[in-house]
């Protein structure tokens, strides 16, 4: 089965999923067992919801780093097997206006960059890889039969 994620959608599946998307400042988050061949993917737009309260009285929403790894922590937490036998891998934070940052400025990338290095070692989860920074877009596809993650990364012409 391929499945293909939309920004603020997340996908958790067995040994006959593929998982792809695309990805430009967004970060995606792949979760894999090695051993059950069970493993899910998110892919997160901004950090967190800008409401400075939480989340108490809404439904969890996948756009956000933090609700995103909680949708993805409940899949996990309902298949039992211990977090730390999870590998994780992240990818994506690309700068998308290389040429409209400011010098010295984070961009929404590397914002959202430090919150999923953030939330990961929060959840006590080990990081196998990472392909993340850079400019552009990225195409990436997690079979989750191997645990492999492809990734293609075009290069950006300088203007």
């Amino acid at each position: 089965m391929e499945i293909f994620l939309n920004p603020g959608e997340y996908y958790f599946g067995d040994r006959d999923t593929r998982i792809r998307t695309v990805l430009g400042s967004c970060v995606s988050m792949t979760v894999w067992h090695p051993k059950l061949l069970m493993g899910g993917m998110s892919h997160f737009m901004l950090p967190a919801r800008g409401n400075g309260g939480g989340h108490p009285q809404e439904e969890l929403d996948g756009r956000y780093a933090d609700e995103a790894m909680e949708l993805l922590m409940a899949e996990i937490d309902a298949v039992g097997a211990p977090h730390r036998e999870y590998q994780v891998k992240l990818f994506g934070g690309g700068n998308m206006f290389p040429t409209l940052t400011k010098q010295g400025q984070p961009t929404l990338g590397d914002k959202n960059i430090d919150t999923a290095r953030d939330l990961i070692g929060r959840y006590g989860l080990p990081c196998a890889a990472e392909h993340l920074g850079g400019k552009g877009h990225r195409n990436i596809i997690f079979d989750v039969w191997s645990g492999h993650v492809w990734v293609k990364h075009p290069k950006l012409q300088s203007s």
